[in-house]
C-alpha cells in the first residue's frame, strides 16, 4: 500500500506501559505507520512536570513541533523556552529533556529512525 493513515490517540502510550502515566504520554507511531525510516512520536508532558529521562542520539536528529502549551527544553548546558507552533531542531549527540508550564507541553518529535540510536540519560537535569 502506498500510505498508511493511523490517528495518534490509537498509538500505545509506552510511558503508560513503564508507570509514568503521572508525567508523560510518548507515543512511538513507525511501526503504526508502516515507515522504514522516519520516525514520529508524540509527547505529552502534564502541566508543570518534567519528562523522567533525557535522551541523546548518536546519528539521528530530530525536529520537535510544540502543538499546545509550553515549557522549556534542557539542550546539554542550555535552557530553552517553547510556545505553540514552535519547531526545535536537535542536531544528533546533544541531550534533551522537556519540561512543561502550567498548561502542559504538547508536541511532535521528526527523525529519521536508526535502530538502537537512542541513549537513556535518567541524571540528566535534575533539581
Amino acid at each position: 500500500m502506498s500510505y498508511t493513515l493511523k490517528n495518534l490517540e490509537e498509538v500505545h502510550d509506552i510511558a503508560a506501559e513503564r508507570g509514568l502515566s503521572d508525567v508523560f504520554e510518548a507515543r512511538f507511531a513507525r511501526k503504526d505507520l508502516e515507515a522504514e525510516d522516519t520516525g514520529l512520536t508524540l509527547h505529552r508532558v502534564k502541566p508543570n512536570k518534567r519528562q523522567a529521562f533525557g535522551h541523546r542520539h548518536e546519528h539521528a536528529e530530530e525536529v520537535y513541533v510544540v502543538l499546545s502549551g509550553s515549557g522549556r527544553v534542557r539542550l546539554d548546558d542550555e535552557i530553552v523556552e517553547l510556545k505553540r507552533m514552535d519547531a526545535l531542531r536537535v542536531a544528533p549527540r546533544v541531550a534533551r529533556r522537556f519540561e512543561a508550564g502550567p498548561d502542559g507541553l504538547e508536541m511532535l518529535a521528526v527523525g529519521p529512525h536508526h535502530d538502537k540510536d537512542g541513549e537513556i540519560l535518567p541524571d540528566f537535569w535534575k533539581d
